[in-house]
């Protein structure tokens, strides 16, 4: 009996040992997200002004996502991210969550976290959440984070870290957290600093026996509070004297915080023994808010439109993969590759097996990309919303448009740059870019000046003319808020040509094509209504969840309605009793 004993417990120690070591293989995943920034904000696509050395770098040393595609806002573009979903297929597709609306990610939901803790990881929320918040189980430790650093709103000020409502009687609330704990010590730092810092930490204490899940959710380039919207410290805006405009220039301030961010962690990756065996994906949300709302000053152009808008400047998002993982590196993919793609690519890459009955949207494009496949065509719904009444669609090159936000204000070509406005160190940009921080921690690969400036010149968006053609032409013009539009985006990248006089019968297959995902479509799960339960004067000068007697997904609106009605009922029974009393 002794000797069975002993051998079941060598067999049970060998298993737990083979268990860990398998554990232990799997690849390191941090996915740096930035908040609102454009395509032309990166000196990888061409742009002089305001230059990215270390985001460049981490570009021509992996993968650089030329035909990267997101949702056209932050929510929705968030919760594709981790669910691996369109937001039309779980109620994500309408706006953002306002700070004092009663609403969330639905709990049906498995999200990334979740999955990937399960298979081992240990997983870290750095930054921002805005999926969610009116109720406790919506927050990200309780969605599959085992740690989240950060902020549950859309934006907060850079140094105090609070929310001003300013169009509401609220008090001003901290929205700074270490797990559910308030964190007002961290008040008075950059908030590009403190989640830098946080990430660092996070990688310098990991127990390496698992591997790191790590979503480091940027504020930056996002406006922060409305009196006070563009913050960056003096000495980053002090580089860029070259750029004439005040608004620009701290943007640009905002832009240098995050590219030395982006070093910072790369350094920690590599001190910590970790990066030989780590993906790293960065990537902005949606396109930069050039004009209205927010606006940040960002630069889309030459594409067409912003944020929240159905147009390629408010879809298409600056990308780059860097893994030593990747059978190729060092080459700008012409793949087109959507938010929805990153949950099953990533655990494609890292052997994290997916529950069959997650219906996901996206596919596995690891395989493609790490082997620098010829690029497959695709289709993507990149906005369906029936409130503001827009749609845009692409299948393959096609891309159809019906409606547009804000009365079609911002359906131009918006952030064009201004001229002799380039940053003198540009003239020397290839030197530039091999003298940084991140080319100096990922190695000497053979880059050279010779290849950056390739890569960067076929990175670099032009608007070619169809051959005799005007683009100013009556037939080309298109207004969406009239009819629906469709251009060639092979032929026509920056949606000048509307083809729809031209191809009618092309353009009604679009239409119903969109009607498909259409009669699909989960119905919006937004609650476009204050409540006032939310204010910070409740919660100690906090914003945190206010209605925490609910799980269900739909459970705290049906509550709220209830107390509504319960109310009532009592207001009515007491003027009947005052009533009687007084007769």
């Amino acid at each position: 009996m002794p000797g069975r004993l002993l051998y079941l417990l060598l067999v049970s120690v060998l298993l737990s040992l083979a268990k860990t070591a398998d554990t232990s293989a799997k690849p390191n995943i941090i996915i740096i997200l930035i908040d609102d920034m454009g395509m032309n904000d990166v000196s990888f696509h061409g742009s002089n002004q305001i230059l990215t050395p270390n985001i460049d770098a981490l570009a021509y040393n992996g993968v650089l996502l030329n035909k990267h595609y997101v949702p056209n806002l932050c929510t929705p573009s968030r919760a594709t991210l981790l669910t691996g979903k369109y937001p039309i297929h779980t109620g994500m597709q309408h706006w953002v969550i306002i700070t004092d609306e009663p609403w969330g990610l639905p709990k049906r939901e498995r999200l990334m976290p979740e999955l990937f803790r399960e298979a081992g990881y240990s997983t870290h929320l750095v930054g921002k959440w805005h999926l969610g918040f009116w109720r406790k189980d919506l927050t990200p430790t309780m969605r599959g984070f085992d740690h989240h650093f950060g902020y549950y709103n859309g934006y907060i000020d850079y140094y105090d870290h609070q929310v001003r409502m300013l169009d509401r009687n609220y008090t001003a609330g901290l929205d700074f957290r270490r797990d559910l704990e308030p964190c007002p010590e961290a008040n008075g730092t950059y908030a590009t600093e403190a989640f830098t810092s946080e990430a660092k930490r996070i990688i310098e204490q990991h127990d390496k026996t698992k591997p790191l899940f790590m979503v480091l959710s940027h504020l930056a380039v996002h406006t922060g509070n409305e009196d006070d919207p563009m913050q960056a410290p003096p000495e980053e805006v002090a580089k860029f004297a070259h750029i004439k405009d005040s608004k620009r220039r701290t943007y640009a301030g905002m832009i240098s915080s995050l590219d030395k961010s982006v070093a910072q962690t790369m350094r920690a990756l590599k001190d910590n023994g970790m990066l030989n065996n780590s993906i790293v994906l960065l990537y902005s949300d949606n396109g930069a808010p050039t004009e209205g709302i927010h606006s940040n000053a960002g630069s889309n152009f030459p594409y067409r439109g912003q944020k929240e808008s159905p147009w390629e400047g408010g879809i298409r998002s600056a990308g780059a993969l860097w893994s030593p993982l990747l059978k190729e590196r060092g080459y700008v993919s012409h793949q087109a590759i959507h938010a929805i793609d990153w949950l099953p690519t990533l655990a494609g890459a890292a052997g994290v097996p997916l529950p069959q009955d997650l219906q996901l949207d996206g596919i596995n494009l690891w395989p493609a990309l790490s082997e620098n496949e010829e690029p497959k065509p695709r289709t993507f719904i990149h906005a369906l919303d029936e409130i503001f009444g827009y749609s845009s669609y692409m299948r393959d090159t096609l891309k159809y448009i019906n409606g547009s936000t804000f009365g079609g204000q911002y359906d131009h070509w918006l952030g064009e740059l201004e001229p002799n406005e380039d940053d003198p160190l540009s003239d020397n940009y290839g030197q530039h870019i091999l003298a940084s921080e991140v080319q100096s921690i990922l190695g000497d690969r053979g880059l050279t000046e010779d290849r950056i400036q390739q890569m960067r010149s076929e990175a670099t968006q032009q608007c070619p003319a169809l051959a005799g053609e005007d683009p100013l032409d009556p037939k080309y013009k298109c207004e969406p808020l009239k009819e629906h539009c469709f251009f060639n985006l092979a032929k026509d990248p920056c949606e000048r040509y509307n083809l729809a006089q031209l191809y009618p019968a092309q353009l009604q297959e679009l239409a119903q094509e969109v009607e498909h995902f259409r009669v699909g479509a989960t119905p919006s799960a937004r609650v476009p209504k204050s409540d006032y339960r939310a204010d910070p004067v409740f919660h100690n000068g906090n914003w945190q969840w206010w209605n925490d007697t609910d799980t269900g997904s739909g459970a705290g609106i049906c509550s709220l309605n209830l107390w509504i009605i319960l109310g009532s009922i009592i207001g009515l029974v007491c003027s009947i009793i005052f009533k009687l009393s007084c007769d």
